[in-house]
């Protein structure tokens, strides 16, 4: 933590669409947020249909929502969390990071520093994705 201006150190990844991952070809349709220091993790997706169809015309736009929600449910803990439903927000975001062959899929990791990670969900959902 920042003691000067009470900020702390948080880490964020992109989730990425690759609608056919033979090809490789991707978009941004989400954010998933970590901040160690208030133990939140977080999730904020947006699905922009019209570059899925884009990338490929038969995509499986419900599935590829239901995969977004998925890694919201897994953010928010609890019984949406699945088998990761007792692991704290570290455990969580590190797993959700780790790379995958799938339909959604992380990004690299990058830092920063924040007083609201809330707040910087919202705007790392609207600087990068939307």
């Amino acid at each position: 933590m920042s003691e000067r201006d009470g900020r702390d150190v948080y880490e964020y990844a992109l989730l990425r669409v690759v609608p056919r991952v033979e090809r490789g070809e991707c978009f941004n349709a989400g954010v998933l947020v970590y901040c160690r220091a208030k133990s939140f993790v977080a999730a904020r997706t947006h699905l922009d249909e019209a570059k899925l169809r884009a990338l490929d015309p038969a995509a499986d736009s419900a599935g590829v929502r239901a995969a977004l929600r998925a890694v919201e449910g897994v953010c928010a803990g609890g019984e949406a969390a699945g088998q990761a439903a007792h692991d704290d927000a570290g455990r969580r975001f590190r797993w959700l990071i780790a790379p995958r062959s799938t339909v959604v899929q992380p990004g690299p990791v990058h830092t920063g520093l924040t007083a609201d990670p809330e707040a910087e969900a919202e705007r790392l959902l609207d600087l990068l994705v939307r």
